[in-house]
């Protein structure tokens, strides 16, 4: 079972030069991530004059997201992973590829790295408010959940397939693209339900900033339930218990 594999660290490997660089890492991957995709989001709005929601919104969001995810996965797999996501943390903590210190140490990053860029995006556009993500008319939270958790578990099972699977091979080459890839779809399918974050940090910056909480709670368990599950099936399935290879610290 993957989760024979979870280890906690220590207080030294928590402290540990790499490890803090691994964390920078993964703030500023955040910050472009958040900035691109909070950025789109607020530019469309200032181009219809915050009119409703079109199908031009949700192709301009999938953009923005997807190829901003491709760019802060790449730029931080060397040295972090380029987890960029609280979710994919938790998922390779599940599998046994990082410890639960390093894994706090990342979260934290993480959230920062979200409020950072929301908070720059207020400045830069002249206090404009970052768009809180939020369940749409006629979707109930249990409808958001269930899109969130099946989404977050196509993302991390794509990440597992792409980047963890130590039987990648040169699959892993093409690993920031195709997770770019699977959020540009998600949101395609579930942007007009739930605004489909997958992502609790994403949703993280722009509610701390607006402090808007409505519903916020949807986007953290639907995505570590749905990163969760992905971990356990694809390392218990596919992986499989025995022949695991422990990754190196800065692989997913």
């Amino acid at each position: 079972m993957p989760i024979l594999r979870i280890t906690i660290g220590t207080a030294e490997e928590a402290r540990h030069p790499s490890a803090l660089k691994a964390a920078l890492a993964e703030f500023i991957s955040v910050l472009i991530f958040v900035f691109a995709g909070q950025g789109s989001g607020m530019a469309f709005n200032k181009l219809t004059d915050d009119g409703s929601a079109t199908p031009a919104g949700v192709v301009a969001a999938s953009l923005a997201h997807g190829f901003g995810l491709f760019v802060a996965v790449a730029v931080g797999a060397n040295i972090s992973g380029g987890h960029v996501n609280p979710a994919v943390t938790f998922g390779a903590f599940l599998g046994g590829n990082i410890t639960l210190l390093r894994g706090i140490l990342y979260w934290i990053a993480q959230l920062l790295g979200s409020v950072v860029a929301c908070l720059l995006l207020k400045f830069a556009t002249g206090g404009l408010e970052t768009t809180p993500f939020s369940v749409s008319s006629g979707v109930t939270v249990w409808n958001a959940l269930v899109f969130e958790i099946v989404m977050t578990f196509g993302l991390v099972y794509t990440v597992y397939a792409t980047a963890i699977d130590p039987k990648k091979g040169n699959l892993g080459i093409i690993a920031p693209l195709a997770i770019g890839l699977i959020v540009g779809a998600n949101i395609l399918a579930g942007g007009a339900f739930d605004s489909a974050s997958m992502n609790p940090a994403v949703s993280f910056g722009p509610a701390v900033v607006s402090w808007t909480w409505d519903k916020h709670w949807v986007y953290w368990v639907g995505p570590l339930l749905g990163g969760g599950i992905a971990a356990l099936v694809y390392d218990g399935v596919f992986i499989g218990f025995g022949t695991h290879e422990q990754l190196p610290t800065t692989d997913y």
